[in-house]
């Protein structure tokens, strides 16, 4: 079987500079080989210790059963803030919680159900740009970027991605996602708060325009809400869900936080997953084929159609596994703890690698495999409850988990049904992380009409 590839190895050993400079460029190529086998790594700095752990039962510890005792750490969150501000994906404690009551109400299961013919329409809109390269090489993230993008306008605020702004955020976001490493050098050495951090200026320049173009959308749907014109969209429901502790709605400035981190987490992460299911399938003709023929299936923007894709779930399941968009959550130790013997200082930092889990050799079966059909084995499904974090989990969990398991299954089976995609031989992307994993020098496939 075809073993989809890995970062290029690292060496063990390296200077703290070296591996900082690693690090930054390409989280995942900077780690070593033995992370894959080990249930938990210890790395230090003159500054802070972190703990990579790859325990099912530890990782269960930090991210279920004890949050509040290792909330998120704000080293990662560090280069992101001039886009996200205080975004849910940035905060923790009473902050975080307010924030949840209030998004988590517009991403429960029967809003799936409402937002479905966006997404229908998104997908429509997906394969008719793809028609005319039919018989052409064409790098597929700049094609999933783009459809991700429309989803998340058409779900958000009602808005396909040829509308003026819609085009604008998604052009200023291109610029933004290469420029903005995931760490800033306050991940490896401790600021004062009052320390202003440094950003490169093209980077603050994207993020600054994309907050001002965030900013009008959100002023304009919150007159819509006033005058009782507004569209009942995703943007709309958050906008007027009412804290139920507090009594308050979003401010504008709130709202952009979180709109920021949805077209991040929705944009960014979908994109980077559908690619990589696209390119598994061009390097699995044999699954590409049966995902063809179920989605001869789909006859119309019917949510109901989604029970049948059941293949195109597993394979997009198994791509998330093995090219998790976030590759690395981190966590801070707020007390002492014990792990495996060692001892834990408050401020150290808990690294939970998905990257490294889902291809965990002392828990998966053929672990670096691409096989959809793992999930209905004993092996798959017990990997599935305690070793499998796509979304997160816990408290913390994603909450558009169950939005991003309709979407792609639905994006990857309607383009599946009119195209073909093949490989181009002596262009095998190498996969990297920038704010997720993309792959280094693009995915190039050949599209073929069916």
């Amino acid at each position: 079987m075809t073993q989809p590839p890995k970062p290029a190895s690292r060496p063990d050993k390296v200077s703290l500079w070296r591996y900082a400079k690693l690090f930054r460029q390409d989280i995942l190529s900077a780690q070593p080989a033995r992370l894959y086998r080990a249930w938990m790594a210890e790395f230090k700095t003159p500054f802070f210790r972190s703990y990579l752990i790859n325990q099912p039962d530890l990782i269960k510890t930090v991210l279920k059963e004890r949050p509040n005792d290792f909330p998120k750490s704000d080293r990662i969150g560090e280069g992101l803030r001039p886009l996200l501000g205080n975004s849910v994906f940035l905060t923790n404690g009473e902050t975080w919680k307010r924030q949840r009551r209030i998004i988590d109400p517009a991403f429960e299961g029967g809003r799936l159900r409402d937002t479905f013919p966006a997404m229908w329409d998104a997908a429509e809109a997906a394969v008719k740009r793809l028609a005319p390269h039919a018989g052409e090489v064409i790098e597929i993230e700049a094609e999933t970027s783009h459809a991700a993008a429309d989803v998340i306008f058409r779900t958000l605020f009602s808005l396909p991605i040829d509308h003026h702004i819609a085009s604008d955020v998604f052009a200023e976001f291109k610029a933004y996602q290469r420029s903005q490493p995931i760490l800033n050098i306050a991940a490896f050495i401790p600021l004062p708060r009052w320390l202003p951090r440094l950003f490169r200026k093209d980077t603050r320049l994207s993020a600054t325009k994309i907050r001002q173009l965030i900013t009008e959308l959100t002023e304009t749907r919150m007159a819509q809400i006033k005058a009782g014109t507004a569209p009942a969209d995703l943007a709309t429901k958050i906008m007027t869900t009412v804290d139920p502790v507090d009594g308050d709605t979003f401010s504008t400035e709130e709202m952009v936080d979180q709109v920021a981190i949805f077209f991040l987490a929705g944009h960014e992460t979908s994109a980077s997953a559908l690619a990589w299911t696209l390119y598994l399938m061009a390097t699995h003709p044999q699954w590409q084929d049966r995902l063809a023929k179920e989605a001869q299936q789909i006859d119309g923007c019917d949510f109901t159609v989604m029970s049948k894709l059941r293949l195109s779930r597993d394979v997009f399941r198994e791509a998330l596994r093995l090219y998790p968009p976030v590759p690395m959550m981190v966590r801070e130790a707020t007390c002492p703890e014990e792990f495996r013997a060692r001892q834990v200082k408050p401020g150290a930092q808990i690294v939970i690698s998905p990257w490294h889990l889902h291809r965990q050799e002392r828990l998966w079966d053929n672990p670096d495999g691409f096989d959809p059909e793992r999930w209905q084995t004993q092996n798959g499904k017990t990997c599935q409850r305690e070793a499998y974090l796509p979304f997160s989990a816990g408290a913390r969990v994603c909450p558009g988990a169950g939005f991003a398991m309709v979407e792609g299954p639905l994006f990857l089976s309607r383009i599946l049904r009119d195209f073909k995609v093949e490989p181009i031989c002596g262009r095998v992307p190498v996969p990297v992380a920038h704010l997720t994993v993309r792959s280094k020098d693009g995915i190039w496939l050949r599209l073929v009409r069916r």
